[in-house]
């Protein structure tokens, strides 16, 4: 049993509070661990501290925070093996997923080592008689940084690494299910040369998340998350005069034209879809292959694939596919779900409501699951599930298909898979949906480029990581000179007039 409180100005503090959470084992569903929950005051206070020190990191030249980003770089390459098991310890992933989240975190810290370059303002020469104009891009304050638990290291370094590089002090608020690796991340960038109270990390609840969105000194809020949670922190926080980048559900569609390389698609889909135990925001949990010759031609292809997926605890060696899911309210929400696609007339091909694993029968562990006629007014069409069930909804054209990706509620990733230009570029350029995937099914944007969904994926104007998240953690101030000339007589200087 371990004890984890706060870290504040580089300190392990216990939390003071008097209220803990459980850290739970997904695997076994036991206790292993508690977790302080932050009061309001707590929170109130490691934002003082991080005010406090932010000034003297602002002035730093961005050249100099990008040398810490690059030390973190090589921090987060030595430590990667021990971030990873910390990271399946609480959350139960694979350790090849554990890593993977690791590195898709480090590929942005690898971005923001250039942020001399994408802090550069603008400059106009003579705009008028005698008159220059620039700008200038400069750091918010504090910031504030809510992260979920299904990417403990990723979504915390895409968060936090932008904004520091910025200049900015930020606040991580991680999930309470699993806080070890955000904790351990602060402690990295200490060692890699940022000062002492510009990264605090409070653990807690509704109450800590509150106190983020209600203090003055908090100019801007990340999240990431459900869509209802997005949508209410998007509004308490811009109700308060902060900026809001929040993130919320998705249900993303793979559509298999007829045309597609059904081993390709198949393999595909079995990834996107049950990978990580579909506990995925781009997770490919719809499938829409386009005639009933395609679907059955698709459902012959997934179902010995997916009756070969090994589900097991991430000790279980490098053949398991995918480990429990986060929480017992997790699973019995997923089966739930499950149980009303049945009752509501879809076929469930693969069926695994049964499955238990030796010697893990307390465990959080949900087989694979595939439907076949789903319709769109089902619940486990409609519905976010975040668990390893892929549903298959048949169209009879590819207007039918597109038209259900457009259609639906959430926005953040949809792929397509053909080998036709002509229909992949008419997907591409009408689709309303933020991330796309041609032949791709996870398309997650590398560092470089932004990461956002559209609709009621994503709230606020700006995406995560890449050049919009340096326009998010700053801001634009723009200066107009004018420089009279003059003449020196006699020792005193006279303007001379402008024609």
């Amino acid at each position: 049993m371990y004890e984890i409180g706060h870290y504040v100005n580089g300190v392990h503090q216990p939390g003071a509070s008097g209220r803990v959470a459980d850290i739970m084992n997904p695997a076994t569903g036991e206790v292993q661990g508690k977790v302080a929950l932050a009061s309001t005051a707590e929170v109130d206070d490691a934002i003082a501290k991080a005010a406090a020190a932010q000034p003297a990191w602002a002035a730093m030249n961005p050249q100099r925070r990008g040398r810490v980003m690059m030390a973190m770089v090589h921090l987060l390459n030595r430590d990667m093996d021990k971030l990873a098991e910390a990271l399946s310890r609480e959350h139960g992933k694979t350790l090849p997923d554990a890593k993977g989240d690791v590195q898709r975190g480090l590929e942005v810290i690898e971005y923001c080592i250039g942020a001399a370059e994408m802090l550069k303002g603008e400059y106009t020469d003579a705009a008028g008689p005698g008159i220059d104009m620039y700008s200038m891009r400069q750091s918010l304050g504090v910031t504030a940084a809510i992260a979920p638990f299904n990417f403990p290291a990723m979504i915390p370094l895409w968060q936090v690494g932008p904004s520091l590089a910025c200049g900015n002090a930020v606040i991580m608020k991680p999930s309470e299910r699993d806080p070890s690796v955000p904790m351990m991340l602060a402690e990295l960038f200490l060692e890699a040369g940022l000062p002492e109270g510009i990264l605090q990390v409070v653990n807690g609840d509704k109450e800590a998340v509150d106190a983020l969105l209600d203090n003055e000194d908090i100019q801007a809020v990340g999240f990431v998350g459900s869509t209802p949670i997005a949508r209410y922190i998007y509004s308490r926080a811009t109700a308060n005069d902060k900026r809001a980048q929040c993130f919320g559900g998705a249900k993303n569609h793979m559509i298999v034209m007829p045309d597609a390389d059904m081993d390709q698609a198949a393999d595909a889909l079995v990834g996107a879809g049950f990978g990580a135990a579909g506990e995925r925001c781009m997770a490919i949990s719809v499938a829409v292959p386009v005639g009933d010759e395609t679907a059955d031609r698709l459902i012959e292809k997934l179902v010995p694939r997916i009756e070969k997926l090994r589900v097991a605890p991430y000790t279980g060696g490098n053949d398991v596919d995918y480990g429990p899911v986060v929480t017992a309210a997790a699973k019995e929400n997923i089966l739930r779900l499950i149980n009303s696609g049945v009752d509501q007339g879809a076929d469930l091909v693969v069926d695994n409501r049964d499955f238990k694993l030796q010697g893990y029968e307390d465990g959080y562990f949900v087989g694979p699951h595939l439907f076949d006629k789903v319709t769109t007014d089902m619940d486990i069409y409609k519905t976010e599930i975040f668990g390893p069930v892929l549903s298959t909804v048949r169209a009879q054209s590819y207007e039918e298909a597109i038209g259900m990706a457009m259609d639906h509620e959430y926005g953040n990733g949809v792929a397509i898979f053909t080998r036709d230009g002509d229909t992949a570029r008419d997907f591409a350029s009408r689709i309303n949906v933020g991330m796309v995937g041609i032949n791709v099914p996870i398309p997650v944007p590398l560092a470089y480029h932004t990461f956002g969904g559209w609709k009621k994926s994503a709230f606020g104007d700006l995406n995560q990581h890449g050049p919009d998240a340096f326009k998010f953690f700053t801001r634009t101030k723009t200066v107009t000179s004018r420089w009279p000339s003059g003449i020196r007589e006699g020792g005193e200087f006279h303007f001379k007039a402008i024609d």
